[in-house]
């Protein structure tokens, strides 16, 4: 009896230490694969793509930095490609450091023509830009950039571009010309309608007086006051507005 206890016990714990394996169906090597699979795959891909901010990081602060640095060989050898990069969206400026104050104020005007099919042509008033943007300013506490600096930022990148002369001779002067031509055309057309095939700028500079010594008198140095007044060329523009 003895013997045929430990014979039964013998082939029970047999069958109970095959069993997992027969569960498993040999399957045990097979199911870590399939899970170790995707996590490397994701680990790679995650790997590639910290490598590749990492390169574009440095690339930006790299390109950044000679655009800001004093000019060198490096800088010159890569201007257009330094530029492309930087501008218009990454230009760099000191004047959160060293803010340059306005001495003159500006009044940017614009007016409209339209040609009709016959030949005629129909010009429009003046619009006054600048005043639309002062009223959009003035007592809001919360001022859009939009109607802060939008078109005086760009009449001075026009300045700095043009200069006295209306005509473009850098691929960054046609962009800059565009981009205020644009800006002047889309206002007009939400303002008043209509619809126009070519547009003109008029700005009004007034220069800021300087401030009075003590005693109340004036530098005799003073700049002049008198304003001047400048006619851009017409522009052709798209379509705008309706009828």
């Amino acid at each position: 009896m003895l013997g045929g206890v430990e014979s039964m016990n013998v082939k029970e714990s047999q069958r109970t230490d095959a069993e997992p394996a027969a569960q498993d169906g040999g399957g045990g090597p097979r199911m870590t694969h399939d899970i170790s699979g995707p996590p490397r795959l994701l680990t790679a891909g995650t790997g590639a793509a910290v490598a590749l901010c990492l390169a574009v990081a440095l690339a930006h602060v790299l390109l950044v930095f000679l655009h800001v640095a004093p000019p060198n060989a490096i800088s010159k050898a890569y201007s257009r490609q330094i530029d492309a990069w930087v501008r218009p969206v990454f230009e760099q400026n000191w004047r959160l450091f060293a803010p340059n104050p306005q001495w003159v104020n500006r009044q940017i005007s614009a007016r409209t023509k339209r040609t009709a099919p016959d030949g005629t042509t129909r010009v429009s008033g003046w619009i006054d830009l600048t005043v639309r943007d002062n009223s959009a300013v003035k007592h809001n506490v919360f001022p859009s950039h939009t109607a802060q600096n939008m078109l005086r930022q760009a009449w001075n990148a026009y300045l700095k571009t043009h200069g006295g002369n209306d005509e473009p001779r850098s691929h960054r002067a046609v962009m800059i010309e565009k981009y205020l031509r644009n800006i002047a055309a889309d206002r007009v057309a939400a303002q008043r309608g209509g619809t126009f095939d070519s547009i003109q700028l008029r700005v009004i500079t007034q220069p800021i007086p300087a401030p009075r010594a003590a005693g109340g008198f004036r530098p005799a140095a003073a700049a002049s006051t008198r304003a001047e007044t400048r006619y851009l060329p017409w522009w052709k523009v798209s379509s705008h507005g309706t009828d």
